[in-house]
């Protein structure tokens, strides 16, 4: 590995830097984006019984706006459920906005390296090149080695930085589409809290 580098030049270091912050985002990433941790299962259900039951106190609110992604959002709307329908959908969608940018942290940087990582390749291609087409000049053809010297530089950081760039660009579309279906399903869950707060199947009547 190490002679492969070496033999890469001095642009395989920071493909290689690349490749070791592009792991880094894609692994928590997927950590973070898991759906049961963005949007639980039974969070919606635990609201509607505490709403039901005439029970949702501060201290529960605070818990669901620390719970998850999607108790932020909630709880934005808990917190002025005795206002009116529309800035209770205001508010909401303020926070919502603010966690949307949450879970895309990252992914530009992600989308950053899966662009650059076979510029760099590129670049150093023709920086092989022209070292062999140096090497000729100087000591004409008959010296394999050096030929060979900045033709494997050119191949070898060419692979290298499209080996880096495939799975950056696979892993950053996945996560987008990740992103983009959680936070649909986190706006679905917080126009049902609207409708129970101010719907047909309003639980909570305003005060005085």
């Amino acid at each position: 590995m190490l002679e492969l580098v070496q033999a890469g030049g001095w642009l395989m270091y920071p493909i290689l830097l690349c490749s070791v912050i592009a792991a880094a985002i894609i692994a928590e990433r997927l950590w973070t984006l898991q759906t049961k941790k963005v949007i639980p299962a039974k969070l919606m259900t635990g609201i509607w019984n505490l709403l039901n039951k005439d029970q949702l106190t501060e201290k529960h609110i605070v818990e669901i706006e620390q719970g998850s992604p999607l108790g932020r959002v909630l709880a934005a709307g808990l917190i002025n459920r005795h206002l009116s329908r529309d800035l209770v959908r205001e508010s909401i969608e303020e926070t919502g906005r603010f966690v949307a940018h949450e879970l895309e942290r990252f992914m530009s940087t992600l989308g950053t390296i899966s662009t650059v990582t076979p510029l760099l390749g590129l670049l150093g291609t023709v920086i092989g090149m022209i070292k062999v087409f140096t090497a000729i000049t100087t000591v004409g053809v008959g010296d394999p080695a050096t030929l060979a010297g900045g033709i494997s530089e050119a191949l070898i950081t060419t692979a290298t930085g499209l080996s880096v760039a495939i799975p950056s660009v696979i892993f950053h579309r996945y996560l987008k589409r990740k992103i983009d279906e959680l936070v649909v399903g986190m706006e679905q869950e917080a126009m049902k809290l609207v409708e129970v707060l101010h719907g047909e199947r309003q639980l909570v009547k305003p005060e005085g």
